[in-house]
């Protein structure tokens, strides 16, 4: 993988956790996402 796309990826990983942990845990439970899996969900959208 170049070194680009690493760092594009990782880019995405790290909004997508910003975003996520700005949402309180009702939006959160909406999405049917717990605040544990935050990064395991961040790390799927972004790889």
């Amino acid at each position: 993988m170049s070194m680009t796309r690493s760092f594009n990826n990782w880019l995405k990983y790290r909004e997508t956790v910003t975003e996520l942990g700005r949402m309180s845990n009702r939006e959160l439970h909406d999405l049917g996402i717990n605040r544990e899996d935050i990064r395991r969900v961040a790390r799927k959208a972004s790889f």
